[in-house]
């Protein structure tokens, strides 16, 4: 696979997004928040005996799905899945995994087959040994925002998801069905559909797997779960550069001062202003890598009345300063996954 690019800051907004929708679900706002910096999206046609061994990649998250017939999925210390027709697995944490027509294949590497590169965002993988044939859809995506830290490292290793057989609506039954059918046709504009479809995907089926969830007592979901505990890590989510204090959340909450402050650090695990001020220096952190606004603009949209004190802060969570981070990271206008090419790539 190739490495897709992208430009732009993608980040929460600094500033109130209206595009983001106000709503009484705090969770379900967090969700509308997650903002997707790149797609690449490989649609398979393997034949057996065919393995594939994807190795790990560092800050994405992967799914794989069968169109038409079945696939076997390994991750270290997990018994084979057999993925059948329309089942789909989605992989958190970029975890090596092997793909293949019998489990306990040997795969080989991703990135010493050839693919057909269609696009940018969109390639076809034609391989294996000639026998039954296999059609995958194998998308690879990246969340580099905020909300995105919090709630991928929550995830399991992997979310299963038998689509032909969903009760919950079939929302991904027909989408997937929609990709299918625009790989298959491949009408101009169809990768752009394919990869936006994709994003869809990853994000549904992230929902899917929160709607069932096991319910905790404490951390950051118990926290957008409660009523007002939620409510206010939305406003903060919402308007960074606000001038919050306890007493101003408390009160748009409708809890006072000191049952607020006990409620939001037994749920979250911190006081609300160090929860506010962690917020404010990754979206801060953001706009660092992601676009060239300066110090000023920066810290004072997020609510900072001198770049003196905004680089304190930023100090303090990032244990450097803010010119250190962008000297590192020079901007995501570059490839958005680190994911080098395959050696005989079409």
């Amino acid at each position: 696979m190739d490495n897709p690019q992208e430009r732009g800051y993608s980040g929460f907004m600094s500033k109130p997004d209206p595009s983001i929708p106000v709503t009484s679900d705090p969770l379900a706002e967090t969700l509308h928040m997650l903002r997707l910096t790149g797609t690449l999206y490989c649609r398979g046609e393997l034949t057996a005996p065919w393995s594939i061994a994807i190795p790990r990649l560092e800050g994405v998250m992967s799914f794989v799905v069968a169109t038409s017939g079945a696939l076997w999925l390994e991750l270290d210390g997990m018994e084979p899945q057999l993925l059948s027709q329309g089942c789909l697995a989605l992989i958190p944490h970029g975890t090596p995994h092997v793909i293949s027509s019998a489990a306990g294949l040997a795969g080989e590497p991703l990135f010493d087959l050839p693919v057909e590169k269609v696009s940018e965002r969109y390639e076809i993988m034609r391989h294996g040994g000639g026998g039954e044939m296999t059609r995958t859809m194998y998308g690879v995506v990246r969340f580099d925002d905020v909300a995105a830290e919090h709630l991928v490292g929550l995830l399991p290793q992997i979310i299963n998801i038998d689509a032909w057989d969903d009760q919950t609506g079939g929302w991904l039954q027909s989408t997937l069905r929609f990709i299918a059918s625009e790989a298959a046709s491949l009408k101009p504009g169809g990768e752009t559909v394919i990869t936006r479809l994709s994003d869809v995907v990853v994000i549904q089926a992230i929902r899917s797997w929160l709607e069932t969830a096991p319910t905790t007592e404490t951390g950051w979901l118990a926290a957008l779960r409660d009523p007002q505990i939620g409510k206010a890590l939305a406003l903060m989510h919402r308007r960074p550069g606000e001038d919050w204090s306890v007493d101003t959340l408390a009160a748009e909450v409708g809890m006072s001062r000191s049952a607020f402050a006990a409620r939001f650090a037994n749920l979250v695990g911190q006081t609300p202003l160090r929860y506010l001020t962690e917020w404010r220096m990754r979206v801060a952190r953001s706009r660092l890598i992601d676009t060239g606004d300066g110090l000023a603009a920066i810290s004072g949209d997020l609510g900072y009345q001198s770049e003196a004190a905004f680089c304190r802060a930023f100090k303090r969570v990032f244990g450097q300063p803010p010119g250190s981070i962008r000297r590192a990271e020079p901007g995501r206008a570059g490839p958005v996954f680190a994911i080098p090419q395959a050696a005989n790539a079409g």
